[in-house]
C-alpha cells in the first residue's frame, strides 16, 4: 500500500514565513498532497491563492480545494474536499480528486460506494484545534478502516510519536495540519513525518 501525508493548510497558526513558502517546504519534504482550507476567505480571494499556490507547486503534488467546488475547477486544482453533508448532495461531474470529511461509521458506510476517492476522518487524538473535544481514539479508527474500501486518511493529533498506531490501526495515510503550520522547519517536520509512513 502506498501511504499518504497530507498537509491541511491553516494560514493563520503559521508563525515563520507565509503559507507559500510553508507549501513550498512541505512539497520538497516530500507531502504527498495540499489540502487549501481557508475558510474565512471569499470566494476570489481563494481563488488568487489556490492559482498562486498551483503555480508554486507546479504540478508536483495534487492541490485539493477544501469546501469550494467552484475554485477548484476555475482553478483547475487537482481536487475538492467536501463536508458529509455536502458530499452526498454532490452531483456534479467532476473527474479531478474527491475527498469527503466523515466523523461517524454510519457516515462512512453512506459514502463508501458514492464515487470519493478517499476519506478524512478524525479527530484520533486531543488537539488544540478541538479543544475541548477528546479524541475518538484508534478503536473508532480500526471501525472506520475495517468497514470500509476507500482509503481513509487519518486526522487530529498526529505526529511523529503516534503515526505507527495510525498505521497499525488501517489508514492509508494521515493528514496534519498545526504541527507543519507552526513549525520553525516545515520541511524537516514533513520530511520525517513521510519517512515513518515509508518504512512503515
Amino acid at each position: 500500500m502506498n501511504r499518504k501525508l497530507f498537509i491541511i493548510t491553516n494560514r493563520k497558526l503559521i508563525k515563520k514565513g507565509d503559507l507559500y513558502t510553508v507549501t513550498e517546504a512541505c512539497v520538497q519534504g516530500g507531502a504527498d498532497a495540499i489540502i487549501l482550507r481557508e475558510k474565512d476567505l471569499s470566494s476570489e480571494e481563494l481563488y488568487i491563492m489556490a492559482c498562486r499556490l498551483k503555480k508554486i507547486i507546479n504540478n508536483k503534488i495534487p492541490l485539493i480545494i477544501n469546501g469550494n467546488y467552484d475554485v477548484a475547477v476555475r482553478c483547475k486544482t487537482e481536487g475538492v474536499h467536501l463536508s458529509y453533508d455536502i458530499f452526498i448532495k454532490f452531483n456534479n461531474k467532476y473527474n479531478e480528486l474527491k475527498g469527503v470529511s466523515i466523523h461517524s461509521l454510519e457516515e462512512a458506510k453512506m459514502v463508501n460506494n458514492m464515487n470519493a476517492d478517499y476519506i478524512l476522518t478524525g479527530h484520533i487524538f486531543n488537539t488544540a484545534c478541538k479543544a475541548g473535544l477528546p479524541g475518538r481514539g484508534i478503536e473508532f479508527l480500526k471501525d472506520i478502516c475495517g468497514n470500509l474500501s476507500l482509503p481513509v486518511i487519518a486526522i487530529g493529533g498526529i505526529d511523529e510519536n503516534n503515526i505507527n498506531s495510525v498505521l497499525e490501526a488501517g489508514a492509508s495515510g494521515a493528514a496534519i495540519m498545526s504541527s507543519v503550520m507552526e513549525a520553525d522547519n516545515p520541511k524537516d517536520v514533513v520530511y520525517k513525518m513521510k519517512s515513518i509512513i515509508n518504512n512503515f
